[in-house]
């Protein structure tokens, strides 16, 4: 036990480190203000990232989800709807435009498409879409 206060007080300086550069508080989201930068945080890794696991940052990405997803479960009602409404309301609480998702379906107009009920949301592109939004796959098919 005494090794392991040992390393916890030995992490104490990446900590503070880590924090400074951190562009959001690394911690509970409590607010819809903390929420709006820990999402565009979020969506800055996943665009580094991408879906490389062995990525660096990826444990970073980890953790900023949870945040994410823990205040999403209890802040933000999603509703019943068809998954090109889902879309369209994601996307508005994210602040995300057609364009940042061009990359997911291949181009602006495919994104589109999607949003107007022309196009479906393919499997692939669902697993895309809850990994970038971090949401169940399921709600986009």
């Amino acid at each position: 036990m005494h090794a392991v206060v040992r390393n916890v007080e030995e992490m104490t300086p990446a900590w503070k480190e880590l924090e400074a550069r951190a562009p959001v508080k690394l911690r509970a989201i409590r607010s819809e203000r903390h929420y709006k930068a820990m999402t565009e945080f979020m969506n800055e890794l996943l665009d580094e990232i991408g879906d490389r696991e062995s990525h660096p940052l990826a444990g970073l990405l980890d953790v900023v989800t949870m945040f994410v997803r823990d205040y999403e479960e209890r802040e933000v009602e999603i509703p019943e709807a068809s998954p090109a409404a889902v879309l369209r309301f994601l996307m508005g609480q994210r602040g995300l435009r057609q364009v940042d998702l061009a990359d997911l379906f291949g181009s602006q107009s495919n994104v589109s498409e999607v949003l107007s009920g022309k196009r479906e949301i393919n499997a692939r592109q669902a697993r895309a879409l809850g990994r970038r939004l971090v949401v169940s796959p399921a709600v986009f098919i």
